[in-house]
């Protein structure tokens, strides 16, 4: 690649795909933000999560959800590698 390109790697999504990942909902004991939180996290990039989160938040939906053993997505996230970017940003939406 020529050094004066710059690589693109995948598509830019529009609002209504990252939208869509409100509509998922859990199996188990997980509550139904966490689990859109999760799906979220796995499924955009940096900069898409954080045009979720907007979404997420004006639909109502609570940043602090739970799993079945109490753990929020801030703990099920810290121990990856690139989770201090996404736990900033929702740092940044809890205000």
């Amino acid at each position: 690649m020529r050094k004066d390109k710059k690589q693109v790697i995948g598509d830019e999504i529009g609002d209504a795909q990252i939208k869509l990942f409100l509509d998922f909902e859990p199996v188990d004991a997980t509550s139904p933000s966490l689990h859109k939180l999760i799906k979220a996290y796995r499924g955009l990039r940096i900069d898409d999560f954080g045009r979720f989160l907007t979404f997420f938040k004006e639909a109502g939906y609570d940043l602090d959800g739970k799993d079945e053993h109490g753990n929020d997505f801030v703990t099920l996230i810290r121990d990856q590698r690139n989770a201090d970017e996404y736990i900033e940003l929702i740092e940044k939406a809890k205000g």
